[in-house]
């Protein structure tokens, strides 16, 4: 499994595993408000990620 998590900055996805890792580091270094508006956003798009996974895949 991969952290495919989009970046704010750019919207693209990042499939490197360190890439959230790495996110989070950034938010951590920011002040408490802004810190917590960037933990909701992650927090927002993981669980979009997880429950997209939910809904069931056509086979090729």
């Amino acid at each position: 499994m991969t952290d495919d998590v989009s970046t704010p900055e750019t919207g693209e996805r990042n499939d490197e595993p360190s890439a959230l890792v790495s996110r989070l580091r950034l938010i951590e270094d920011q002040p408490l408000a802004d810190r917590a508006a960037a933990l909701a956003q992650v927090h927002d798009e993981l669980r979009a990620r997880l429950e997209s996974g939910d809904s069931p895949r056509a086979h090729a």
